[in-house]
């Protein structure tokens, strides 16, 4: 009697394993039938000497968010809608990483994404990472992002290094066309991790490249007087100056420059403040000639561009610039993640986003407007297709555009090489 007591104990115990195992997909099931929403999180410094460009990337996310609404949300969890909670990092590490706890835990959004500022990235995706949900980082291009061995953390733009690089390409490429004597460098930056970061990659190529450095300065982002810094460049005289800064230290710096009358054979930015369509309508002719670079401008030759432009430029009276169609590109990631993951399991999303592949081409806007084809993770989760161009302050008619020169420049233009 035991022995078949025993027997039927354990034919008990296997139907109300498959009973609840029935219970348990068709309640996942039923789950995935009912969401309504999918919220997301987005850090961005809202406020501070970034916040210009924050507002830029808050109204991209808005506007890519509201286009796959309306095209039928996510399909693939029963046409839920994408809603965004923005919290304001103010450019604060520690009001960045308390914002995505908040998100977590209170907010309980399935995704976060941010931060704009390397500095905050760093410790929100910490904090992403020890609870397990994905991180997509629009632009934040500190090399260390995604060399920390995170799991969750998913960049789209180009990391420092390669921006750093493709300066120092430019300068070579300038150089042998135009037969510019090239050999002093200096580097003015702002102090946080975004500046200090390029420093590190520009110092590596200053030596690469045959370069002596006669400046290395960092200045805190928040001055209002940045002539001592302007003093030391003059001082120093480089053949080439390297700048990484914020939009108001950006126009601060170049009008200064000005005022003094300090002259290299080239000044250029790193985007940042310098993309900032502010900057050159502040500066004016102050920026002329000067150059930039970005991951994407506004006269790349795809389509898609000119519509999406006036579109953006119509709500908000700017052009899109390139770190806010990162910001919209990643709207677009995270939908065709969510759509192949069939789920908001957060584990299911990550896997999902390792395995991105998202090309341009039919009616996908947010991929098509980029400067590269496609966007692919690898194991670090950094996108590896993210591209790079070089961009020049050019009078066209009176009116002070960002012309793209590198490398491939813009029809019927040259670049302005060396500086007058």
């Amino acid at each position: 009697m035991k022995k078949r007591s025993f027997r039927l104990t354990k034919l008990g115990i296997l139907v109300f394993a498959l009973a609840c195992a029935l219970v348990f997909v068709s309640g996942a099931s039923v789950l995935a039938a009912d969401v309504k929403e999918v919220k997301i999180g987005n850090i961005l410094p809202l406020s501070g000497p970034s916040a210009s460009v924050g507002l830029q990337n808050q109204w991209a996310i808005e506007l890519a968010t509201d286009k796959i609404n309306k095209a039928g949300g996510i399909k693939a969890l029963g046409g839920a809608k994408l809603i965004n909670v923005f919290t304001d990092s103010k450019g604060d590490p520690n009001v960045g990483a308390t914002a995505a706890e908040q998100l977590i835990n209170t907010d309980k959004v399935v995704l976060v994404s941010g931060a704009w500022n390397s500095a905050v990235t760093k410790p929100s995706t910490q904090v992403a990472e020890r609870y397990g949900i994905p991180y997509v980082v629009p632009v934040s291009v500190n090399d260390a992002i995604t060399e920390r061995g995170f799991k969750y953390t998913f960049r789209i733009a180009a990391k420092d290094s390669w921006w750093a690089r493709d300066q120092f390409r430019f300068l070579d490429d300038m150089k042998k066309a135009t037969k510019t004597d090239l050999k002093t460098i200096a580097f003015v930056y702002e102090n946080g991790d975004w500046g200090s970061g390029m420093k590190e990659q520009w110092t590596k190529l200053a030596a690469q490249f045959g370069y002596k450095i006669v400046l290395d300065e960092p200045y805190p982002s928040t001055t209002s007087d940045l002539t001592p810094v302007v003093m030391k460049i003059k001082a120093a005289k480089p053949d080439v100056l390297l700048l990484t800064s914020n939009a108001a230290d950006a126009i601060l710096l170049t009008n200064t420059m000005a005022t003094y009358k300090v002259k290299a054979k080239a000044i250029i930015g790193t985007g940042g403040g310098h993309a900032d369509p502010s900057f050159r309508k502040t500066t004016g002719k102050n920026c002329e000639n000067m150059f930039d670079v970005v991951e994407w401008e506004t006269d790349l030759d795809r389509p898609q561009i000119p519509a999406l432009n006036k579109e953006f430029k119509d709500l908000h009276k700017i052009d899109l610039a390139g770190e806010s169609v990162d910001a919209f590109a990643s709207v677009y990631v995270i939908a065709d993640a969510l759509e192949r993951a069939k789920s908001t399991d957060p584990k299911k999303l990550r896997d999902a986003l390792a395995a991105t592949n998202l090309c341009g081409g039919k009616g996908k806007l947010g991929i098509d407007i980029l400067s590269y084809d496609c966007v692919t993770f690898d194991e670090h989760g950094q996108n590896k297709n993210a591209g790079i161009v070089l961009v020049q302050f050019r009078d066209v008619n009176g009116t002070m555009e960002r012309v793209t020169v590198w490398p491939v420049a813009r029809k019927g233009i040259k670049p302005v090489f060396p500086m007058p």
